[in-house]
């Protein structure tokens, strides 16, 4: 058994005394482990950081089998992402989310979602939008897919400024206001498109990750036992420290 993929790593563990084995998210072949021969070596180690992609050759005897990788480097982000403490928090995150995938399954879109995401970490702004989607992606993908598009009450399409935390669905301003105290704030670049890097609040980004989290939380995290990371909370606290300390004069 052979193939060739694009890949993005996800994590790696140590085998053995100089083998590692290296978990990467490809993007025909979905989430996929394999052994890299010499992968524990101080020459390979800066190629096998989260967040770096590859050009991945995957071999074994039979399909079941864990598998040898040969990769190679072709965007070696982890050096530039390892210097800013909301990229080390956010890649350590995205790479937990991925995991929630089942093994082997291709998902081609969430593939290109997350090396877009990883290719824009610059701002923490702009990076926090970017993940909050990617949250959104994995629900959908995963089989929970919040309805943002239209008002749960009426079907309405304008004036979309709540959710509602039960069904998942966007609210109107007129058919929330009787129960506004119960729906979540919808922000606006989940309405509108993300605009430019100050069209959204830090209350904004909170407010999408909230959303985000309820439903994570509710039906895939603790279904499965687990609950969000500590890469999660990093992450929000990072962005927003970075980002007050850009907006004092």
């Amino acid at each position: 058994m052979e193939w060739t993929d694009e890949g993005i790593v996800l994590g790696v563990r140590r085998h053995g005394e100089s083998s590692a084995i290296v978990e990467l998210l490809t993007r025909e072949h979905g989430r996929h482990l394999g052994l890299v021969r010499g992968g524990a070596s101080s020459r390979m180690r800066p190629l096998l950081q989260p967040g770096n992609s590859v050009t991945a050759v995957w071999r074994a005897r039979l399909d079941e089998h864990l598998g040898m990788y040969a990769l190679e480097g072709t965007r070696l982000r982890a050096a530039t992402l390892l210097g800013s403490s909301h990229a080390v928090y956010g890649v350590t995150h995205l790479a937990a989310l991925a995991r929630l995938l089942p093994e082997r399954d291709p998902h081609e879109d969430i593939y290109e979602m997350l090396e877009g995401t990883l290719d824009d970490f610059e701002d923490a702004g702009v990076a926090a939008v970017h993940l909050i989607r990617f949250e959104l992606a994995m629900l959908t993908e995963l089989g929970f897919g919040l309805d943002l598009e239209n008002c749960a009450a009426t079907g309405e399409t304008t004036d979309l400024i709540y959710v509602s935390p039960k069904s998942g669905g966007a609210v109107s301003r007129a058919a929330g206001e009787p129960w506004r105290d119960r729906l979540l704030p919808l922000p606006a670049f989940l309405r509108e498109g993300e605009g430019g890097a100050n069209s959204w609040s830090d209350q904004d980004l909170l407010d999408g990750f909230q959303i985000t989290g309820l439903f994570l939380l509710r039906h895939v995290l603790e279904p499965r036992g687990q609950g969000h990371s500590d890469a999660r909370d990093g992450f929000i606290n990072a962005v927003t420290r970075r980002r007050g300390r850009s907006a004092v004069p």
